[in-house]
């Protein structure tokens, strides 16, 4: 019996896995990326879009999955893990590549003396309570003479003495000590990557805002030894002697500016033509009574006018 056809019909029905393109894919393994730098058929683009986004797809995945069972593999719970290599494609950066910190100076005195870098469990065992406590923080461990209920005096201790205080003094000059390195190591590794100039004009900056904060303005303030003085606003005055051109243009410009001024001042009141303010006046007049009371003011003047003239 031969099957040759029904083979071929069956195998007609799938495409091969090997992917054939004048350009080669450019297959990045490492990000899960394919790139097709093959050039855009215009008639089958426009002809069909769907189909051939479908047929381009395809080959790409078909690419990738072609080149992920290339890979070594490793086995896990969850069947064979392939290793994927390094990336090759280079992404751009949002931003530059952060600058290497200057070592510190304990940094420095560690690598001359070859002395390895310790991390400290955060966690210490406490023999009394027989459990893990903190080291620092709440409930630590560097609180501990600070807590306790009794406590050793010396024998020539003052009679004010309070061995609380002092152990919490002693513990919070240590945190003070540790902030006063880490400001210092800061402000060296400022120095070191050029940031001195940087640091001086934020100190004379500083300097300038706190003399100028005073009830004075910093004119009775002491000065110190050294110290500059403030540059104000350099003023900037006309020529006393112009061309007749100029002048007639600063005049123009002076007259529109108080046409513009009154015209503003118009529309924002709403008096329209009329300069003077009418409300304001029977105001001031009437001693803010309003106009009804001015006008019945007015009458009652008139009428007595006219009694007296018939007299």
């Amino acid at each position: 019996m031969d099957v040759s056809n029904i083979l071929a019909s069956h195998a007609a029905k799938f495409q091969s896995v090997t992917v054939e393109k004048e350009t080669p894919l450019d297959v990045d393994t490492g990000f899960l990326t394919v790139t097709d730098l093959t050039p855009i058929d215009e008639d089958s683009y426009k002809s069909n879009l769907e189909e051939y986004l479908q047929v381009t797809a395809r080959d790409g995945i078909q690419a990738l999955v072609a080149a992920l069972y290339g890979l070594p593999t490793q086995p896990s719970p969850d069947g064979p893990l392939a290793q994927l290599p390094p990336p090759t494609t280079q992404l751009p950066r949002a931003k530059p590549l952060p600058k290497l910190k200057p070592p510190t100076k304990w940094e420095r005195f560690a690598a001359a003396k070859g002395i390895q870098k310790r991390v400290r469990e955060k966690k210490v065992w406490d023999e009394e309570r027989q459990e893990w406590v903190n080291r620092w923080g709440r409930d630590g461990k560097n609180k501990e003479k600070e807590e306790q209920w009794i406590h050793e005096v010396k024998a020539d201790a003052p009679v004010d003495h309070d061995p609380v205080k002092a152990a919490r003094d002693v513990r919070t000059s240590r945190v003070a000590k540790n902030e006063r390195q880490r400001l210092q190591n800061h402000a060296r590794a400022q120095t070191a990557t050029g940031g001195r100039d940087e640091r001086k004009k934020d100190i004379e900056r500083t300097l300038a805002t706190t003399r100028i904060s005073t009830a004075s303005m910093g004119r009775f303030d002491k000065k110190l030894d050294g110290e500059k003085k403030l540059r104000g606003v350099k003023r900037k005055f006309e020529a006393t002697e112009t061309s007749v051109e100029q002048e007639k243009q600063a005049s123009l410009a002076v007259l529109s500016k108080l046409d513009g001024d009154v015209k503003r001042v118009r529309k924002e009141k709403g008096a329209g033509d009329d300069v003077l303010n009418v409300r304001k006046a029977i105001r001031n007049v009437s001693k803010g009574r309003g106009g009804v009371a001015l006008a019945r003011e007015a009458n009652k003047k008139g009428a007595r006018g006219k009694r007296g003239g018939k007299r």
